[in-house]
């Protein structure tokens, strides 16, 4: 297996973190190469691609990609497109990676735009949902949304082995009848047989916000701009929670004893709502695998990002997209 390309530099805690990732990963038996400014990433036994520039994350996306091109995400995307790795990771600024791995790596035959497939964490502790896009694209047609959901059921199957994904459609009601424009005219599209018997998936109909961390659905079909702020509001709430649940804890010499008896029973709870313990989401539909981490990503992070883009890679997510969007 090829190497995971690691864009050193990418990343609020960039290099010392990356790397750190990146060692663990390797430490694991993952091949990985960074890409970065080797004075930058210091000693390490890791192969390095050198690459001069860095993309800032409050840089412009497209600008950036064209006129850096020996920064290190726009390196590890072409370490992937001519064959030294077989994925890559970044935590740098997202839309550049989703520029570069799409200008770098193409995109698949039958995919008008790549989408981000994010992992939803279940508090039961069973196999994550899939919400897709989580914010490549903001604005959508009927046509990108039935694509989001070829690709979300074919993702679930390579990442975690679930036969028959469930899909649904995010809207505000269950009904047909329900939703916005772009999701009425999508869902007859979704309703069709044909992509459904391509992918293996069973379209199930509209599902609510309520649904984003349950156990009827397993692909989450939605827009980028919708998607987007759905994470960032789960996200937020989990945040809040965990604060409200710690600062009670710590209210008094009571709640303190309390909470020496709960935590352990809370403790797998929270690594399962932790962003670090998913690692990143990946981008769909371009021909590599491409992760996406979180721009606070810590080592833990980072490698489970390596690991992710490892396990797409081994299970040819490329080759399982190609073959379902020819079929269909």
């Amino acid at each position: 297996m090829l190497p995971i390309a690691v864009d050193a530099m990418g990343g609020d805690h960039a290099p010392a973190h990356i790397v750190a990732g990146a060692q663990l990963a390797a430490d694991e038996g993952i091949p990985v190469i960074l890409v970065g400014q080797p004075e930058a990433i210091g000693e390490t036994s890791l192969e390095v691609i050198a690459a001069s520039e860095v993309i800032a994350m409050d840089e412009d996306p497209t600008k950036s990609v064209r006129t850096k091109k020996d920064s290190s995400l726009v390196r590890a995307a072409e370490a992937v497109r001519d064959g030294r790795a077989s994925g890559m990771v970044s935590a740098g600024n997202t839309g550049a990676a989703l520029t570069a791995a799409t200008l770098r790596m193409k995109r698949i035959k039958g995919v008008g735009r790549p989408a981000i497939a994010t992992p939803l964490p279940m508090f039961s502790g069973g196999t994550p949902n899939i919400l897709i896009d989580a914010g490549a694209n903001v604005d959508c047609t009927p046509e990108l949304l039935a694509l989001f959901a070829r690709m979300g059921a074919v993702y679930s199957r390579a990442k975690y082995g679930i036969e028959t994904p469930r899909v649904g459609l995010l809207s505000n009601g269950e009904e047909a009848s329900k939703g916005s424009p772009l999701t009425k005219a999508a869902f007859p599209l979704l309703s069709e047989s044909g992509w459904q018997q391509a992918t293996g998936a069973n379209f199930i109909g509209n599902v609510e916000g309520r649904d984003l961390l349950g156990d009827d659905v397993d692909v989450i079909v939605t827009d980028g701009f919708t998607g987007n702020v759905a994470l960032k509001s789960l996200e937020g709430a989990a945040k809040a929670i965990v604060d409200a649940l710690l600062g009670a804890f710590d209210s008094s010499d009571e709640a303190r004893q309390g909470a020496q008896l709960l935590l352990p029973a809370l403790a797998p709870l929270y690594e399962r709502t932790n962003p670090d313990s998913v690692g990143g989401a990946a981008l769909v539909g371009v021909k590599g695998v491409c992760m996406i981490s979180h721009g606070s990503s810590s080592a833990t992070a980072i490698l489970n990002a390596v690991r992710a883009a490892h396990e797409l890679a081994e299970t040819d997510l490329v080759g399982q997209l190609t073959a379902a969007l020819a079929t269909d």
